[in-house]
């Protein structure tokens, strides 16, 4: 097979969709000798912040001299950007040798099973757990769950330590429509010994979660209880046990950015307590602080300004929205919006639509992209515009400011115009 070859098997997947659980990814990986267990990986899950988290911890650790894999999705630029070494997506002919190391045995899960076939994200899980526990072995792998948590495909592997960003009410129709219901699907990434350090805002949930890390015996680092992040508008001061480290500027925006670091923060100085990695605190500040994540408050054109955010759920838009108050209230701001379904739009058009000057919706070409009518129909601004091409339309732009915004997918498709 050649790389298109492989890329065609890997998607050919999606036509099984989202099948929640593990047993599949574990009986794959007892086939392939269990390479997740070769590795000393960071588990990040949580509705929102997962790649942020990621891409702090992924910088400071390398600041630090250590090689580092990720495992992000969905890829914004490249497919091949999901598995990274060092930040730089694995190569073309990387991706062929994998796809020839899992493809036998995803054929054989069918063969020999009952358990039916492996879904596009399984096997991009299973490659990753490949590549970084036999063919390119590395320090450190830090890795993104995709949906959910305990019954995540990722949930397969003893990490050195667990991050948990936030709970939100997404996906609810597969994790359930309560913040509770979403906590007991979150907290089942919690293991004995390994500490979870974790920011949650709703009480039921906050509550619940305690209690799951007091019953499995892990140590738990909470924000705002453990790690104060006092923020003073551009700068942050991080606090936690003796340690205080102030007048952190970050080049990401927003409160939301402050308190994705501060996990990263104290999840690296909890390592560097259990002596899991040395630490030099100066270049980790540094590192944090210059992190990027391509597709949030993305910048990518002055004049006009034009700014790309995947917010692509109701709490994430209202955290986009407060960040666009902060920083651009003396702007005009257009808003340039698209969607896939089973997301609470209402609700997210009713926040943007607060902070929008024009109201522009598209549609992209996604299996599950809302048509531009359902969309349109569900905006409530007086002055609201379809648009039929998004990307001439983004290309020739005149105004103060275009917030483009929606669905990551959408972000990702707006990245491929672009760079075309």
């Amino acid at each position: 097979m050649d790389y298109l070859e492989s890329l065609y098997w890997i998607h050919e997947r999606t036509k099984f969709g989202i099948k929640p659980g593990v047993r599949r990814m574990e009986w794959m990986l007892e086939r392939m000798g269990n390479p997740e267990k070769n590795i000393r990986g960071i588990h990040v899950v949580g509705t929102n912040g997962k790649g942020s988290t990621v891409s702090y911890l992924k910088n400071a650790l390398m600041a630090n001299g250590y090689e580092v894999g990720t495992f992000t999705s969905p890829y914004i630029e490249t497919f091949n950007e999901r598995i990274s070494l060092n930040g730089n997506p694995i190569t073309d002919d990387e991706i062929v040798t994998l796809v020839e190391k899992v493809k036998p045995v995803s054929e054989a899960l069918v063969e020999e099973t009952d358990l039916g076939p492996a879904t596009e994200f399984e096997v991009m899980t299973m490659m990753m757990f490949v590549y970084f526990g036999e063919v390119h072995p590395v320090d450190f792998t830090v890795i993104e769950a995709g949906l959910g948590a305990k019954h995540d495909s990722t949930n397969v592997f003893m990490p050195i330590m667990t991050i948990l960003t936030s709970i939100g009410l997404d996906h609810t129709n597969i994790m359930g429509d309560t913040y509770l219901d979403i906590a007991r699907e979150k907290a089942g990434v919690i293991k004995p010994g390994v500490t979870l350090v974790y920011a949650i805002k709703n009480a039921d949930a906050k509550q619940y979660v305690n209690e799951a890390v007091a019953e499995a015996g892990a140590k738990g680092i909470k924000l705002d209880r453990d790690i104060q992040c006092v923020s003073s508008g551009e700068e942050f001061t991080f606090r936690y046990k003796e340690y205080e480290l102030e007048d952190i500027r970050l080049k990401m925006l927003g409160h939301h950015q402050q308190e994705n670091a501060s996990l990263a923060i104290a999840a690296l100085i909890d390592m560097y307590e259990q002596e899991m990695l040395h630490l030099d605190f100066n270049r980790m500040i540094s590192a944090i602080e210059e992190t990027t994540w391509t597709g949030r408050i993305e910048t990518i054109q002055e004049e006009p300004t034009i700014i790309l955010d995947g917010a692509h759920n109701r709490e994430s838009i209202d955290v986009l929205v407060d960040t666009m108050k902060q920083h651009y209230s003396d702007r005009k701001i257009d808003v340039l919006f698209s969607a896939i379904d089973g997301k609470p739009i209402g609700s997210m058009l009713y926040s943007l639509e607060e902070i929008a000057d024009k109201f522009y919706v598209t549609e992209f070409d996604f299996p599950k992209a809302l048509p531009v009518d359902t969309i349109y129909e569900s905006v409530e601004h007086d002055q609201k515009m379809k648009i039929k091409e998004y990307g001439e339309f983004i290309k020739h732009y005149n105004g103060d400011l275009l917030l483009v915004t929606g669905s990551l997918y959408f972000i990702s498709a707006v990245k491929a115009y672009l760079k075309k």
